[in-house]
């Protein structure tokens, strides 16, 4: 694991260890036994989550009876009902809206994820005091998951990434003061991109990214992927032009002390940030003049759905994104499916060439 990884994981569990103080004594059981199976930054939202329900509990629900963290018990968390988590489902709508105060269909569609997300949490603690004998039943399992209303997958094509790099590259409709910057970073914008689109990195992995970690000569690089394990992941002769090129501007900087070993740095030579990269990505994109709103996770998901379209396999795809479960690439890329299964079906003769 590198350096940056690991200060990561720390802060995580630093931070884990204090919210632990704001929860109920029992949760430290729970958390304790997730370590090995999840990544720090799983069990802080968990921490998060289940802080806001259980000072929800005390507030709001009577028959609980608890007067705070300290006092809540096992005892206390056996009578939690359905009905008390569907209650505190319903009061995050308002909770969220006092907070934010906003009311957009963006906005509707986070909060529905939102609560999903919360239930999953509240699931796994009841999850696993249930399998340990401490409670009789998971009543979270009895409340339905609020629906979340998919949205339109946006991918870009061959033809639309290439306009990407070309911006990237050739900095045309620059402004005379991004001219300048772009001087600078024009090899590492154009490295950047294509590992997205060439590989389908993760923005966290290319933030991560330190100097041994790539391997140019052999056309791979290792990544540190969700749940901390790595990963050795390959990329085309097109993305090593790209980086060999970033490489030779690279090696000439003087990194900001704590910032020697990072493969990507930003203008004050420290290891780049992920909204610096969001940023970067947005502003190429706005200069490909792309109608499709363009993230990094849109060019990793390019990747994969062009990868899944020249091979048509799904686990190999699953593979390549770091994907732990293949039913989670399998609902990404159901419509590039169903898009083959269509083009298949125009084809077919029934009667020959006639």
């Amino acid at each position: 694991m590198s350096n940056f990884h690991k200060d990561q994981e720390l802060k995580n569990n630093l931070r884990l260890r204090e919210l632990q103080k704001e929860l109920p004594p029992f949760m430290t059981e729970f958390f304790r036994a997730r370590e090995y199976h999840t990544s720090s930054r799983t069990r802080l939202a968990y921490a998060y989550d289940m802080r806001l329900f259980f000072n929800f509990l005390i507030a709001e629900i009577r028959e609980i009876s608890a007067t705070s963290m300290d006092n809540f018990t096992m005892e206390h968390f056996n009578k939690i009902t359905d009905s008390h988590i569907e209650e505190f489902l319903d009061y995050l709508t308002y909770y969220s809206a006092n907070r934010y105060n906003e009311d957009t269909e963006f906005y509707a569609q986070n909060q529905l994820q939102g609560k999903s997300r919360k239930l999953s949490a509240i699931r796994a603690v009841f999850a696993h005091f249930y399998k340990k004998g401490k409670v009789p039943a998971n009543p979270a399992e009895l409340v339905e998951t609020p629906p979340v209303k998919e949205k339109a997958k946006i991918y870009l094509d061959v033809d639309e990434i290439a306009n990407l790099l070309d911006a990237a590259d050739g900095g045309t409709s620059l402004t005379e003061k991004q001219k300048h910057f772009h001087a600078y970073t024009r090899s590492r914008d154009v490295a950047i991109l294509s590992l997205f689109a060439g590989t389908g990195i993760r923005i966290s992995e290319a933030v991560g990214l330190n100097l041994e970690d790539v391997d140019v000569e052999r056309g791979s690089f290792r990544v540190i992927r969700k749940g901390g394990h790595e990963a050795i992941l390959y990329f085309s002769d097109e993305v090593e032009f790209a980086l060999r090129e970033y490489l030779e501007v690279r090696l000439t900087k003087e990194p900001q002390s704590g910032h020697e070993r990072a493969f990507f740095l930003s203008m004050q030579n420290r290891r780049i940030t992920a909204r610096a990269i969001q940023n970067l990505v947005k502003k190429y994109s706005n200069l490909a003049n792309s109608l499709k709103k363009v993230t990094p996770h849109k060019l990793r998901g390019s990747f994969g759905t062009n990868m899944y379209r020249q091979t048509g396999d799904i686990y190999l795809v699953a593979d390549l994104l770091g994907h732990s479960d293949v039913n989670t690439t399998r609902k990404s890329y159901a419509d590039t499916k169903q898009e083959a299964g269509r083009r298949a079906v125009r084809n077919l003769r029934l009667r020959g060439d006639e």
